[in-house]
């Protein structure tokens, strides 16, 4: 059973990465074309999904790192590459607040009825690509761990 266990961890994990990578994308995408009725639907879209990836990706993560499923804890704490992962995870977090807190009240004016600020869409859109770089990144790194670099020479 724990092997099917640790295989559907790392297999929703990178599942999350092609979801998000791919929405993030979309948003950028979204952000930049017309924003009306249409264009904000595929924005609310894409952000949704990189919500949703947001929650897989760093929920498996938790799981793979403190439930000791194929690595100890320690091997994640003491790999430089893993703390590079999550200075990248944290800037990409960072990055996000602006955009969410903005496509919330976009949601919110839309939802009552008025017309939301799309003033920003473009800085929002520049923000999102920089995210997709992130995860990329993010994704050198992981792949680096995975085959032990990042660790002190004994």
């Amino acid at each position: 059973m724990s092997t099917a266990i640790r295989w559907m961890l790392a297999a929703s994990h990178l599942l999350a990465l092609g979801i998000g990578l791919g929405a993030v994308w979309a948003r950028s995408r979204a952000l930049e074309g017309t924003l009306d009725a249409a264009g904000l639907k595929r924005v609310f879209h894409a952000d949704t999904w990189w919500g949703v990836a947001a929650i897989i990706w760093i929920g498996t993560g938790l799981v793979r790192l403190f439930g000791a499923w194929e690595k100890s804890t320690g091997y994640y704490l003491e790999n430089r590459l893993f703390w590079v992962k999550m200075a990248l995870l944290l800037v990409i977090l960072l990055l996000e607040l602006a955009p969410m807190i903005a496509l919330i009240r976009w949601r919110v004016a839309l939802a009552r009825g008025g017309t939301p600020d799309v003033s920003r869409a473009h800085r929002f859109a520049a923000t999102s690509m920089v995210q997709a770089v992130l995860v990329l990144l993010m994704v050198i790194a992981a792949t680096g761990m995975a085959r032990g670099y990042g660790v002190a020479a004994p």
